[in-house]
């Protein structure tokens, strides 16, 4: 099996985030950065090269394969910054339709700049996220 490439690293979130060229989304990052720092009550650190993970815990597939793994996190792409969060968290179809406007995949939600979105309706899907992440897979 391959090795995978989101592990993390001894690198700095901090650096790496203050490393955003556009000021705008540099804002951005570290405001989402925020609230999942005080939704996890754990510093930022680097999950591979560009993403920045916060808390962690044991992920455990259903072949029972288990890797750690952030609790949640963000990621500044090149047209948008994705919060990766838990796919099945309490409420997240309602908060969802609440967001405004983005994209969002199985784990991911794709956000161009925080002005498009609730950031009320974004924390609470980052709480629900962090909550669901320690439930279904422990430290």
């Amino acid at each position: 099996m391959a090795e995978i490439k989101t592990k993390l690293t001894n690198s700095s979130a901090a650096d790496f985030l203050n490393a955003i060229k556009d000021d705008q989304v540099r804002a951005d990052c570290w405001t989402v950065a925020g609230m999942m720092e005080k939704a996890t009550k754990a510093k930022p650190k680097m999950w591979g090269t560009s993403i920045v993970g916060f808390g962690t815990c044991r992920y455990k597939y259903a072949d029972g394969r288990e890797m750690d793994w952030m609790l949640i996190a963000l990621s500044p792409r090149k047209a948008y910054i994705s919060v990766y969060a838990h796919p099945n968290h309490d409420g997240r179809r309602e908060l969802m339709a609440k967001l405004g406007k983005c994209s969002a995949g199985k784990s991911c939600i794709n956000i161009k700049r925080l002005s498009d979105i609730d950031l009320p309706t974004l924390n609470k899907i980052i709480v629900a996220s962090v909550a669901a992440m320690r439930k279904d897979h422990p430290a």
